[in-house]
């Protein structure tokens, strides 16, 4: 008596089940990866709102990355190569497309809008009368900080000045009386609770000045001048890094941010000054 013969499984219909479940375990692992600390503790009057937009952002991503993957999963599953089962062709949905794609369009603006207030007061708004001006200027691979003296003005700048064996980094013109007082320094201090306007310059190529606990990040471009605004609301000291790989000394390009109290800062700014 001839017994029912029991199709066997394809090496084919295996291998794509392995490939799902591995879509779902790669899933698992990259959101638990994920859920750690991201930031060090805020010191900057912005970085609240920074932080929740990055969270907020992180979590719309997050779901709709989930869903695809598991979806990513299910279709190679369920769809998988069975003996004997013929392929068929899908033309989709141009409804579907339609409703995915504004869907997408009205989350991105939506996004974007939870954030452009920060924006506008990081960048776009006039700096507050009393804000503090301090220029940056990037090079390979330091960091020049200009203060502008009692005088409250920054001196004029000669490119063809520029000497940085003779200790003159940014091309200072001695003969304007606006450049005698101006304060050049490796570091950078600013004062507690108190508004700051960066002037962002580069001598060379584009670098980028990153300070995390500030939630500040801003490319240096040559040839322009980057205005950066900030509040800083804890007494501390930060790094000051270059975001942009700009070299092969990129990694010595850094720097420190201090934050002190108006007692302490004018203290720090007399000492700079006698150097």
């Amino acid at each position: 008596m001839d017994c029912p013969r029991i199709p066997q499984r394809g090496r084919g219909e295996y291998k794509f089940m392995f490939l799902a479940i591995t879509i779902w375990i790669i899933t698992i692992i990259t959101v638990i990866l994920f859920t750690g600390q991201w930031f060090p503790e805020s010191a900057s009057a912005h970085g609240e709102i920074v932080d929740r937009q990055f969270f907020y952002t992180l979590i719309v991503t997050g779901v709709i990355f989930i869903v695809a993957q598991l979806g990513l999963g299910y279709l190679v599953l369920r769809y998988r190569e069975r003996p004997g089962q013929k392929a068929y062709y899908y033309h989709g949905s141009n409804k579907l497309e339609v409703v995915w794609t504004l869907a997408t369009t009205v989350l991105f603006f939506g996004m974007v809008l939870l954030g452009l207030q920060v924006w506008f007061d990081q960048y776009i708004q006039a700096a507050p009368e009393d804000a503090i001006q301090i220029e940056v200027t990037g090079q390979q691979f330091a960091w020049n900080i200009r203060y502008p003296g009692p005088d409250g003005q920054f001196g004029e700048i000669q490119p063809e000045l520029i000497d940085d064996a003779a200790g003159n980094p940014l091309g200072l013109d001695m003969e304007d009386p606006a450049a005698q007082d101006d304060l050049v320094v490796p570091t950078m201090a600013v004062p507690l609770n108190r508004p700051i306007e960066l002037l962002l310059r580069s001598k060379d190529v584009t670098h980028s000045f990153s300070v995390l606990e500030l939630r500040i990040k801003q490319d240096t471009v040559p040839g322009m001048m980057l205005p950066l605004r900030f509040t800083a609301t804890k007494v501390g000291r930060y790094e000051i890094a270059c975001a942009e790989l700009c070299g092969l000394g990129h990694h010595r390009m850094r720097s420190f941010l201090e934050v002190l109290s108006d007692q302490d800062y004018a203290q720090w700014l007399e000492e700079q000054a006698e150097f």
